[in-house]
């Protein structure tokens, strides 16, 4: 059960990613939800109305951001972090432009993912 401000949704192809994430965030409290790629997600019939995403830039078939707008098409409006294994300054413009709050780089390390995700929490609709 998630301390304040609802689950944490995890989009990742990477299932040692998913795996880590979830093992580490649930360490903290916080109650994970883990999707493979952005149509598991998209398949959802009811999304939480409050949590964050964590969603990977680079998947198979639908990016992080193309899922971002599909759920803000659909008035989903839950903050979102992206990561990515490569980021650099035109990424994080295009992640600002899609409504991110933020971009980190794998591998992920020190509290910066945790921070991030505990302000959108805070901060959720």
């Amino acid at each position: 059960m998630s301390l304040v401000g609802g689950p944490v949704l995890i989009v990742d192809d990477d299932a040692a990613v998913r795996a880590s994430l979830k093992f580490a965030l649930e360490l903290e409290g916080l109650d994970v939800r883990l999707y493979e790629s952005a149509p598991q997600l998209l398949a959802e019939k009811a999304l939480p109305p409050h949590g964050c995403i964590v969603v990977d830039y680079s998947m198979p078939g639908m990016s992080g951001l193309e899922l971002i707008d599909a759920l803000r098409l659909r008035h989903i409006g839950l903050p979102a972090i992206l990561i990515s294994g490569k980021v650099n300054d035109d990424l994080r413009r295009q992640a600002e432009r899609h409504g991110f709050r933020q971009v980190l780089e794998k591998p992920l390390e020190d509290s910066q993912l945790l921070d991030g995700i505990r302000t959108a929490l805070a901060d959720s609709p």
